[in-house]
């Protein structure tokens, strides 16, 4: 695994982008104790073609956000709520 990005506060580490051949993973400190409801953990998975996956992830999730292009997406993603309440983001792969 390499590091490819990292955010220290006050010289504590908040959170790593690590990542090895295709795999990426983001590792942040969590403030408070963990709670699916609310959203202290988040799952980001990236896919080829974001706008043709929406509508079979409509099928078969039921609610799938709209498309949204914040800063560190510029390319977009949508977000969805796993059977146990946990953030599910897909963002658009380079």
């Amino acid at each position: 695994m390499r590091l490819r990005n990292s955010l220290r506060v006050a010289g504590e580490l908040r959170w790593a982008h690590i990542e090895c051949e295709q795999a990426h993973r983001m590792l942040s400190r969590a403030e408070n104790p963990v709670a699916a409801r609310q959203r202290s953990v988040l799952f980001d998975r990236y896919a080829p073609n974001l706008i043709a996956l929406r509508q079979p992830l409509i099928a078969a999730a039921g609610s799938v956000s709209p498309g949204t292009y914040p800063q560190y997406m510029p390319k977009g993603e949508v977000r969805l709520e796993d059977p146990n309440g946990y953030c599910l983001r897909i963002g658009q792969a380079d």
